[in-house]
């Protein structure tokens, strides 16, 4: 599906309004399904904050569908017209500021940041990635796992650096690796982890309980361990309701 009345660039005047609210900000490229899960927990008043805009490097995301289905502001601005990435990920900057979000989240956007971007949203953006990091960093995590032989695998959230996957790990939720397992049917499992913990970790950031320091991530104060706080395999499928 493709959308040619898309906002395409940063013209045009934005204001936002006035709000004790916490925004968020989502940059997404594709289905936008962990968007999807940020969407449901602040329906229910489970995200702690607003999520005030949804922006896509690609017009036909179906993600972008999904934030307007829920009166959310839906922003394309596609890489593709941008020279280099230096100048892609200013125009970014613009957009993302004109929200003044207190949080960008990363969920499916497939781009990766110049230094100059990161360090402008510094210690308030997160990513989500398929993988119990710092296993599998980068793509494909899911094969990369199953070539292996691994008897474990899962997802984690991070705060993003300069460092590809390499952020301090907030919080990561295990999946067991059956036999037969196919990448299929590992990737749903670790889906559905995905939009069970990546809610929370958000929530946490919006109640001012998790921080990015100059040491790693710290909840309420605390130092978190490197690989975060860890949903075993058990209590994930506790909490989805999966039969083990």
């Amino acid at each position: 599906m493709s959308d040619t009345s898309y906002r395409s660039d940063t013209l045009g005047d934005f204001t936002p309004e006035p709000s004790d609210v916490r925004r968020v900000v989502v940059l997404i490229s594709g289905s936008g399904s962990n968007l999807q899960a940020l969407i449901d927990a602040q329906t229910h008043d489970e995200l702690g904050g607003e999520i005030v805009a949804v922006i896509s490097n690609e017009p036909d995301a179906y993600g972008l569908v999904r934030a307007r289905e829920a009166g959310i502001d839906a922003v394309v601005l596609p890489h593709r017209e941008y020279e280099n990435r230096d100048a892609y990920d200013g125009a970014l900057i613009k957009v993302i500021e004109r929200h003044e979000p207190d949080l960008i989240v990363l969920a499916g956007f497939m781009r990766i940041f110049t230094p100059r971007f990161v360090q402008r949203f510094l210690g308030r953006m997160l990513n989500i990635h398929p993988s119990l990091l710092p296993a599998y960093q980068g793509l494909h995590t899911h094969e990369r796992a199953l070539a292996d032989g691994v008897p474990e695998h899962g997802c984690s959230v991070h705060f993003v650096t300069e460092e590809l996957d390499g952020g301090p790990v907030v919080v990561q939720a295990a999946v067991n690796v059956a036999e037969g397992e196919t990448e299929e049917t590992l990737k749903e499992k670790v889906h559905t982890r995905e939009h069970l913990i990546y809610p929370i970790a958000v929530k946490w950031f919006l109640e001012g309980r998790l921080r990015f320091t100059a040491e790693g991530a710290t909840i309420d104060g605390h130092p978190l361990p490197p690989h975060g706080l860890r949903m075993s395999h058990a209590d994930a499928a506790e909490e989805l309701d999966e039969d083990e």
